[in-house]
């Protein structure tokens, strides 16, 4: 079977899951759908290790040639970033843009080397052979938050709007740095010369100031291009070239990408939006590009769930499956505590934001991406035949799967509570 059609088997099944809670679950849906695959994948390997069928390696084979990091890096994320840009509020960014800058560079930093040194430690109490490196690049990898999984669950729940903008801003932005941090991690592990302060100065400019600036410039030529007709198709069509031919050409010219889609929609949701439109689409532009984001994150939350099916777990990697949580909770929570003892010194929040954004700062498939891109082979137990890529690629699937299940599930109560506390002191 080919990729195309099981990529249209999967978004079928997403669908159907979707269908289905719509009708009697009411979760949230792409954390319904991600439930549903992980019981879909719990159930074709337990048949498959009873003998009852064994569409366990019918399935792995499928899903193993669909390449996770090119679906998602190269692919869908420019739509969903897009999508997620369109609407952020600029008057909002404009408010909380030294909050934002400080979680998405210090407190991402501060998380990379607080969960690379504490899981070093870990690994060698445990006599896991794990060397430093390898436990910083999964510092590196999970530490930044994932815009779809935050835009695609924590968006929707209405939050109070100054934690709103920072969670989402926050983690709209952090994939510049994040990238700066792994590539340069991913170098000293992998690569043949070691990476200089003037190389990294240069990758960080090159990708994160460039990937700003070339987003500017494409929302700018888009901005043109749509207040040049006042045809209703053509101007929601014209949307479609940003993430499509946009986001292509940003890999040519070795940029961000990610952030170019974020600048960009940012200016055609707040800009092109009011003077450019037209009547008729700037009524449909969210509906438009809400149907597609669904639609996207419907298949990548799918494929995240039907992931397990591609792993092998050994007694090491259930230990530290089970220790990367709390310890990646710990790491995000003291990153953002920190942030907050500066903020504090400025202004007052609401004493829920740090609960927040720690509950809220989701990790999901941009992770998982960066996970299976590290090389296999580097063995940490040989006789085993376990390598770094297992090791940190099961991680980051718990810590996901964690995040998106039960993080995503539970912040309701946390969001309601910070409601209450602005309704009380708007009445007083």
């Amino acid at each position: 079977m080919s990729v195309y059609s099981t990529l249209c088997f999967l978004a079928a099944a997403a669908m159907l899951i979707a269908f289905i809670n719509s009708k009697i679950g009411k979760m949230q849906t792409t954390i319904a759908i991600t439930a549903g695959a992980l019981i879909l994948s719990l159930f074709i390997i337990i048949a498959g290790q009873s003998g009852w069928f064994h569409l366990d390696t019918i399935a792995a084979e499928q899903l193993a040639e669909i390449n996770f990091e090119d679906f998602l890096l190269k692919g869908i994320l420019g739509f969903l970033l897009f999508a997620g840009g369109l609407g952020i509020k600029l008057p909002h960014l404009e408010d909380q843009k030294w909050e934002i800058t400080t979680l998405a560079l210090g407190a991402t930093l501060f998380s990379t080397f607080f969960i690379g040194g504490a899981l070093w430690g870990i690994c060698q109490a445990l006599g896991i052979p794990l060397d430093l490196i390898y436990c910083l690049l999964f510092g590196a990898l999970i530490s930044p938050t994932d815009p779809i999984a935050v835009l695609a669950i924590v968006k929707k729940l209405h939050a109070p709007k100054r934690i709103s903008t920072q969670i989402e801003g926050e983690s709209l932005f952090n994939d510049g740095f994040g990238l700066v941090i792994f590539v340069t991690l991913f170098t000293i592990a992998f690569g043949d010369e070691a990476p200089t302060v003037l190389g990294v100065g240069q990758l960080f400019l090159q990708e994160a100031i460039g990937g700003i600036v070339y987003g500017f410039v494409l929302g700018l030529a888009f901005h043109y291009l749509i207040s040049a007709t006042n045809d209703h198709s053509m101007e929601l069509l014209l949307t479609l070239g940003i993430p499509t031919a946009g986001y292509a050409l940003a890999e040519v010219l070795h940029v961000s990408g990610p952030l170019a889609m974020v600048v960009a929609g940012i200016m055609i949701g707040n800009w092109t939006r009011y003077i450019g439109f037209s009547k008729e689409s700037e009524a449909h532009l969210d509906h438009f590009w809400e149907l597609v984001d669904e639609f996207l994150n419907g298949v990548l939350f799918l494929l995240i769930g039907m992931s397990m099916l591609l792993f092998t777990f050994h007694k090491e990697d259930w230990i530290l499956m089970v220790l990367a949580v709390p310890l990646v909770l710990l790491g995000r929570y003291l990153s953002v505590k920190l942030a907050y003892v500066g903020f504090h010194r400025y202004r007052d929040y609401n004493p829920m934001s740090v609960s927040i954004l720690t509950w809220g700062g989701l990790r999901g498939g941009l992770a998982l991406a960066m996970a299976m891109a590290i090389p296999a082979g580097v063995m940490v137990i040989p006789e085993k035949n376990i390598d770094v890529r297992e090791i940190i690629l099961v991680m980051t699937y718990s810590v996901v799967v964690f995040s998106i299940l039960i993080q995503g599930s539970t912040i309701v109560p946390l969001i309601n509570k910070a409601k209450a506390w602005e309704a009380n002191r708007n009445k007083a």
